[in-house]
């Protein structure tokens, strides 16, 4: 059965986390049958690859803002 359109990119970071923690649940609980199980650890490695770049695109930002350093955040006390 072939697939009807590709999976959309997650609207944010945040929505990309949550349909990734669905999908551990899912594969997690045993019951997908094979394909269904197949297609969601597609899905997983595109959400985590897409995590992956964001974190990189926000590291590049605050090292620019940081003037070419990352630097260690410290909480306010």
């Amino acid at each position: 059965m072939p697939r009807s359109s590709a999976p959309k990119e997650p609207a944010s970071y945040e929505q990309a986390l949550a349909e990734l923690d669905q999908l551990v649940q899912q594969m997690e609980g045993g019951q997908l049958p094979l394909d269904q199980l197949l297609d969601g650890y597609r899905r997983g490695a595109d959400l985590l690859g897409y995590c992956r770049s964001r974190l990189q695109a926000v590291e590049e930002q605050v090292k620019l803002l940081e003037d070419g350093q990352l630097k260690t955040w410290t909480p306010p006390q």
